[in-house]
């Protein structure tokens, strides 16, 4: 797995122009960004955190965008219950 990662950022970093380095950081900004984002949506829909604050942490659209696919799966878990 270690050389599949090395060989990656070798090949983004080449196709891209930047240094290794450099993509390390950009795949660690991301992934700490997909993480934040993971923690706020859980806490809201948990009911730890409300509405706004989600909104104001991660964005109107995401707030909403998991709003329906707890809805999705709400529909689901009653369509299988009552089949």
């Amino acid at each position: 797995m270690a050389a599949e990662i090395s060989d990656r950022v070798r090949e983004i970093a080449e196709a891209r122009g930047f240094p290794e380095s450099e993509v390390f950081e950009r795949a660690l900004e991301l992934g700490l960004e997909d993480l934040w984002e993971d923690l706020v949506l859980a806490q809201y829909l948990d009911g730890e955190l409300d509405r706004e604050e989600a909104i104001d942490r991660v964005g109107r659209t995401k707030v909403e965008r998991a709003e329906r696919e707890r809805e999705v799966v709400e529909e689901d878990v009653d369509w299988g219950l009552n089949a």
